[in-house]
């Protein structure tokens, strides 16, 4: 894009740049505003005169400086100026801050988003989910019901599908031991687990702990209960199976269902052997991890999937769980050929949670997602505000859909312009800019527009080259994120406007951990706080930072609302600032 000043002319070159995203998202026309949404405006700031701008440094906590902190590694004087100014503060981006149930749960992308554009804490998945399991009322869903008169027909089976972890960012191994209890209870004799290696939100590899806990499980069922058959039946990688997200490798999807579906994939006697070949054969964790079936004595799978099967997918978290559920459950889905091995088998689908709402992605599911209304977005169309969000395809959908409270396409889509920059499909310890310049350089179109008053833009590479935990590669994604910042600084302040640094929770800030003389990776998010600070080229006193005690993500949006001239909310968290 090559616009630059802010002409009615210029502004329409860059709405038939971007009509053609909106038409291929299929988003034209929708609108959620509720029009009986008002703020009433600040009664000592009315604003600045240029847009607010945030920027979300996916990934970028704030720990103490220390050899295994990029963000403190990386030559970044720009974030170093933010975090010694006037306007700086930390928050918490972690457990209860952000709707978690224990101050021990890592934050992640999704409930930081949620918690950032809505101004409020909601009850996140895993909480609601173990709410659910706690009082029985998951059992008593029909969808539930129905998954078990399916699976205990003679000759059926019921899958159960997801993360095999106790990482609580996209599921808990605790859910599906309930799960699996809960079903041996009510007669299902044939039991299937499709599992996929963590090691993002767990230790690298620790896939065997999971593996031993699990059939640990399985083995006191099938005990207890004789002519039982319970098994761990094929797996894989998160990041090389089934778990793809925001369509950027269908083909990771395609591996997956192949292998949970039909059986396809190198055959061993036992989950834990599948693994242990890998480590042997492979220094990659376990998120990389190749697929794997187990097959029996004849060489044979152990848990295809059939027609009038039940498959449970267990993940809570909807980001990485939608394509998946797509193929199991749509009856016109084309994007890739479910019956190029064999027939694709008619199953009954269902998800822990519905992980679209507006999409309806999955039709069945077992425990309600959060409904998140009143959103700052809502508000700021009420009000005829022009705004943008604009990020890569790895992050996209947490600046729209999770921002947003868990909705598809625009809040209204004459007042918003929303920017996908297509990811490239490689290892981003490979590439650790990511998109981060092209991001920028869209945004900076969009803000010399003169079109728009309020930006969101996501940073994703602090996150995503984090997650692989290569250090270096992690440092130098920081020197990116710094660089691009400061380009946009120069344009705000240009533009007489407010930028906001934040991010939505920790990642780069503990890259790996050392025991008895021995480093390990993390590629785990972490609990550490996440920087906010505020660029305000005309500041002049006006408001302070004054931050109370539990600040947290969700005191954002108050923030952002007064620096645009209005009050929040009442029902949202207090504002980070004090007004004389």
């Amino acid at each position: 894009m090559t616009v630059s000043g802010s002409s009615e002319d210029e502004f329409h070159h860059i709405e038939q740049m971007f009509a053609k995203q909106r038409h291929e998202q299929d988003w034209s026309g929708v609108s959620l505003v509720a029009m009986s949404l008002s703020l009433d405006k600040h009664p000592s700031f009315a604003g600045r005169n240029g847009p607010v701008l945030v920027i979300v440094a996916d990934g970028v906590g704030v720990a103490p400086p220390a050899p295994s902190n990029a963000v403190t590694e990386a030559a970044t004087p720009t974030l170093d100026a933010l975090a010694t100014s006037d306007l700086y503060c930390e928050l918490a981006a972690h457990g209860t801050a952000v709707g978690l149930p224990s101050d021990e749960d890592m934050g992640n992308s999704e409930v930081g988003h949620n918690a950032l554009g809505a101004g409020r804490i909601f009850e996140q998945g895993a909480k609601l989910v173990n709410k659910a399991l706690a009082d029985g009322s998951l059992f008593d869903t029909e969808v539930w019901k129905d998954s078990i008169a399916a699976a205990t027909r003679e000759t059926a089976t019921l899958h159960f599908l997801g993360l095999h972890s106790d990482g609580n960012v996209h599921s808990h191994t605790d859910h599906l031991y309930k799960m699996l209890r809960h079903a041996a209870a009510e007669g299902v004799c044939s039991v299937a687990v499709h599992i996929l290696h963590d090691g993002r939100d767990v230790d690298a590899r620790s896939a065997l702990t999971y593996i031993e806990a699990t059939e640990a499980v399985l083995a006191e069922i099938n005990a207890a209960n004789p002519g039982f058959n319970y098994r761990i039946a094929s797996g894989g990688g998160r990041m090389t199976i089934t778990m793809d997200r925001y369509e950027a490798d269908w083909k990771m999807v395609k591996q997956g269902y192949d292998t949970h579906t039909h059986g396809v994939g190198r055959g061993f006697a036992s989950a834990a052997e599948a693994v242990e070949a890998a480590y042997a054969e492979s220094d990659a964790g376990d998120q990389y991890l190749e697929p794997f079936v187990v097959v029996d004595d004849a060489g044979e799978p152990v848990g295809r999937m059939h027609d009038g099967d039940a498959v449970i997918l267990f993940n809570f978290r909807g980001d990485r769980a939608i394509e998946i559920s797509r193929a199991y459950e749509e009856d016109d889905f084309n994007v890739f050929d479910r019956s190029e091995v064999r027939p694709a088998p008619k199953v009954r689908f269902a998800g822990m949670l519905q992980y679209d709402g507006d999409l309806q992605i999955p039709k069945r599911y077992l425990v309600a997602p959060p409904v998140i209304d009143r959103t700052m977005g809502e508000f700021l169309c009420a009000e005829g505000m022009h705004s943008f969000a604009v990020s890569e395809t790895q992050k996209f959908g947490h600046v729209t859909y999770f921002w947003n409270g868990n909705r598809s396409g625009y809040v209204d889509v004459d007042l918003e312009t929303y920017v996908e920059i297509p990811s490239d499909n490689v290892a981003f310890n490979k590439t650790p800019a990511m998109k981060v310049r092209e991001i920028t350089d869209a945004t900076i179109e969009l803000l010399r527009s003169g079109r728009y008053q309020f930006g969101r833009i996501n940073f994703p590479n602090g996150d995503m080259v984090g997650h692989t935990g290569d250090l270096g590669a992690t440092i130098d994604a920081m020197a990116v994120v710094d660089e691009c910042v400061a380009r946009l600084i120069e344009v705000i302040d240009e533009l007489g406007g407010v930028l906001i640094y934040t991010a939505d929770h920790g990642n780069a800030d503990v890259m790996y951990k050392e025991k008895d003389g021995v480093r390990s990776p993390v590629t785990s998010h972490t609990l550490s706080p996440v920087p906010f600070a505020i660029h305000d080229a005309t500041y002049d006193d006006e408001y302070t930072m004054s931050p109370p005690a539990d600040a947290g993500l969700s005191h954002v949006a108050a923030t952002v609302l007064n620096l645009l001239g209005y009050q929040a909310p009442d029902d949202y968290q207090p504002s980070l600032l004090g007004f004389a």
